[in-house]
This record gives structure tokens, C-alpha cells and sequence, in this order.
């Protein structure tokens, strides 16, 4: 099944969100194609409000993502996007785009597209895209699978989690989105947030 993952990688909870897609994708065969999102677009984040530091670097990141998938790179995204997870929200360190991609075996100078404005309009591109599916009022991770009859994409905002489940329930949970996904006219499940993501454990990277 292809599963498309709409990602920010500056957001904690779309990345442990990923992890949770990453773990049930070994078990329930799924290709997933990772897509960019920028809060700092998305929001309009201007200089002095929360998080703009956080949201710029991020949205430079985003610029090299789509500098890779140009390059012809497209199926490294993910590992890309693993290592950049990696240094933010488990290592908790600034992240070395070039040493980065050399450690991929891509070329170290496609960090420059990180100041480069040419690949705002494709990221633009993506982000209107999911949003298509699921409407504005919504945050990241976006997840967007096919139809059952074919007959197009159906996608939802989330699952918004603080903690990587084992794979038992990893899957218990992808079962559920399905069913909430594939039902017409479901909107919302919800309760109020009370803690922030847990660190994923290195091992876990991979799911």
C-alpha cells in the first residue's frame, strides 16, 4: 500500500508519528512517499513570535529535501529525514546538513539549497496538496492512503502521538486510522494533550 507522510521537521510530534509509520510499514508492506510541510509558510511565523528560529531552520531543511528529490534521490528522503529527526529530537543537537548527506552518500553540496528560494514553489506545491485532503485547520503529521474502490486519496491530520507503541499496538493503532480514514463524513477524535513526546530510543530510528 502507498501511504504518503506530509512532514515538518522541527515538530516533535510529527516526528514521533513517523517513527510509529516507519514501524508498521515493515509489518503491513507499505511504500511510504514523504512530503514536505512548512510551519513557517503555513502559519505565517514571523520574526519574534514562538518557535520562528525553530520553523526557519526547519523550512531550509524542507529546501535541501526537495534539492535531494530533484536530484534523483527521491527514495532517499526518508533516511534523510530519519537523520535529521535524529539530530533534533534525540540527539538534541543543531544539524550538520553536509555531514548529513555525506553520511547518506549524497552530495554535501546540496546543503546550499537550504538558502535557496527556487524551491520554495515546489514545497508550496506538496503543502497545498495535503492540504487538499484534509483542509487548513490542521497541524502535522498529515497521512493520506488510496481509496479502497481506487477512486482517489483519503488523508487525516495525525495520529498526533507522544509515545512510540510496540509493534503490536503500532499496528492495532494503523488499523484504526484506516477505518476512521475510509469512513465518510468522520472528522475529529480528540482529547486535550497533557504531555510532550517522549525521546524515541536510538533503536527505534528505524522503527
Amino acid at each position: 500500500m502507498k501511504v504518503q507522510f506530509w512532514f515538518e521537521p522541527a515538530c516533535p510530534f510529527c516526528w514521533m508519528t513517523s517513527r510509529w509509520l516507519v514501524r508498521v510499514a515493515k509489518h503491513r508492506d507499505l511504500a511510504i512517499e514523504w512530503l514536505p510541510i512548512s510551519l513557517l509558510r503555513k502559519n505565517g511565523t514571523r520574526e519574534g513570535e514562538p518557535f520562528f528560529a525553530e520553523v526557519t531552520a526547519s523550512h531550509g531543511m524542507l529546501r535541501v529535501v526537495d534539492a535531494v528529490r530533484a536530484a534523483g534521490h527521491e527514495d532517499r528522503i526518508g533516511d534523510l529525514y530519519t537523520e535529521l529527526g535524529r539530530a533534533l529530537h534525540v540527539d538534541g543537537v543543531a544539524v550538520d546538513m553536509p555531514a548529513v548527506l555525506r553520511s547518506l552518500g549524497l552530495d554535501a553540496d546540496l546543503a546550499d539549497a537550504a538558502d535557496d528560494q527556487r524551491y520554495d514553489a515546489p514545497i508550496s506545491i506538496a503543502m497545498a496538496d495535503g492540504l487538499s485532503l484534509v483542509g487548513d485547520a490542521v497541524g502535522t503529521p498529515i497521512v493520506a492512503v488510496e481509496r479502497p474502490d481506487g477512486s482517489g486519496r483519503m488523508g487525516l491530520f495525525g495520529p498526533v502521538i507522544t509515545v512510540l507503541p510496540d509493534v503490536e499496538a503500532s499496528l492495532r493503532l494503523w488499523d484504526g486510522f484506516l477505518a476512521m480514514v475510509a469512513t465518510d463524513g468522520f472528522y475529529e477524535l480528540k482529547r486535550t494533550r497533557a504531555e510532550a513526546p517522549e525521546r524515541v530510543a536510538p533503536a527505534d530510528l528505524q522503527g
